[in-house]
């Protein structure tokens, strides 16, 4: 008998022991999410990360993605009907990476002005890729690599698809308005490791950038519903982006830009409009302008340097095959004339992207797109001399970044149904989940009520 309970007691302590365990790990865990949810902004993902070895095959297989285009042959100018299906595989120790529609992705990065060795040494940099975690009720994971020039952000396939039927669409509506505010995306990719789920990430132009001196920064939908964030403590070094309630008070001071600003909110919500999308944001930051910097704007010089810049770019639609978006993200000391030196849901075969001929002299162009008219007609206006010009408005006191980004959710059924719940739920209030239409009009209003 004394055996027995002696078995017993030992039994109840292995029991209570295990118990304990689970408790602590659940406890550990619950740590781990908190921080995670305190910590908002950058961290540098070192070799104690739980994405290092993620991000050391994202650089490694990119590199060469890339490398692949700058090594490709030379085809025409403008993209092929069978550019938009394209898929490059390529096979490395541990992971396969996916490259889709890369040919016509190498076309808008270089009708930005970007070239192919500067992207490839953003992405392959020795220096460590950033995570960004923010407040944003999304799933993704955010990557920056570390000149912060470029975001990586993974997608679901879904809407990986949804890019890449959009995507003439998308070089078409850039074609028309190179100044657009819309999110630049630079490629798109999918990344499938031994023993893991394939993860499919987009690459972006960050709005953000650079972000050095950045002060305030917001996501803006327009509405009002879940649209706060409790502000940290004063001195607090959490990288907040704030929402819409939390912008109530303040304006964006623009002077003779804001009518610029209002026409181009309009083209571009009409296009997303078209697409039939919602639940995208206009990204606000702002940083104070030096007392140099609100005069060197409109010195002669530099009024020579933004017209050129603003009217030509590295390539005009109307002089070449290639179309003009001017405004690139450039290195220091780095100009546009040193830069000068296929998809899983079709069955097309693999294919690579082209080299760009040589781009042509801004001397060449102007004649082309002087016509005033041409130049209103793609509402064109004077880029600021600063990197990340097509993302940059000076105001009198105030530089400000502005884009447009997410915008891949479709108003389909699943969204439909969510409005009519909110609609019962949050009845006379404004709530993000309405028709494309009425989320492209509130959105233009929003920008309309907040500028001077």
């Amino acid at each position: 008998m004394e055996r027995e309970g002696s078995r017993d007691s030992v039994r109840s302590a292995m029991i209570n022991k295990g118990e304990s365990r689970g408790s602590s790990r659940r406890r550990r865990l619950f740590w781990k999410l908190r921080q995670r949810w305190k910590l908002l902004g950058l961290f540098e993902i070192d070799k104690d990360h739980e994405f290092y070895p993620l991000t050391c095959d994202l650089k490694e297989g990119l590199r060469d993605a890339v490398q692949d285009a700058i090594h490709s042959e030379a085809t025409q100018s403008i993209p092929a009907e069978e550019d938009y299906s394209a898929k490059l595989t390529q096979g490395h120790e541990g992971y396969v990476m996916r490259t889709y529609a890369g040919p016509v992705f190498k076309y808008f990065r270089q009708s930005l002005g970007l070239s192919e060795e500067s992207y490839q040494r953003s992405l392959a940099s020795c220096g460590l890729y950033l995570q960004f975690i923010s407040n944003s009720k999304s799933k993704a994971d955010f990557f920056l690599t570390n000149d912060k020039r470029l975001f990586l952000k993974t997608q679901s396939k879904r809407e990986v698809h949804f890019l890449l039927q959009i995507l003439r669409k998308y070089i078409q509506h850039f074609q028309s308005y190179p100044h657009s505010l819309l999110v630049k995306i630079l490629g798109a990719h999918s990344i499938t490791r031994a023993q893991e789920k394939k993860k499919y990430f987009i690459i972006m132009q960050s709005v953000f950038f650079p972000d050095e001196r950045i002060t305030g920064r917001y996501d803006i939908k327009g509405c009002h519903v879940s649209r706060w964030t409790e502000p940290e403590p004063e001195g607090s070094r959490v990288l907040q982006v704030f929402k819409d309630l939390n912008f109530e008070g303040n304006v964006i001071c623009l002077s003779q830009q804001r009518s610029w600003l209002l026409r181009q909110t309009e083209l571009d919500t009409r296009f997303l409009q078209d697409l039939n999308v919602l639940d995208y944001s206009l990204l606000l930051g702002f940083q104070p302008l030096h007392q140099d910097e609100k005069s060197q704007g409109w010195s002669l010089a530099s009024l020579i340097v933004r017209t050129k810049r603003s009217v030509n770019g590295p390539g005009s639609p109307t002089t070449s095959q290639c179309m003009s978006v001017p405004g690139v993200v450039e290195e220091e000391g780095e100009t546009t004339d040193k830069e000068e030196e296929g998809t899983e849901f079709s069955d097309t075969p693999d294919t690579t992207s082209a080299r760009r001929p040589p781009m042509k002299k801004i001397g060449q162009q102007v004649s082309a797109v002087s016509d005033i008219s041409e130049v209103m007609a793609q509402n064109r206006r004077l880029l600021p001399n600063y990197k990340n010009p097509l993302h940059v408005m000076d105001g009198p006191e105030l530089r400000y970044f502005i884009g447009i980004i997410d915008i891949f959710t479709v108003y389909g059924l699943k969204k439909k149904l969510e409005h009519l719940w909110k609609s019962m739920r949050y009845h006379g209030q404004e709530f993000s989940t309405v028709s494309p239409s009425r989320y492209a009009q509130r959105l233009y209003n929003w920008v309309d009520t907040h500028t001077v």
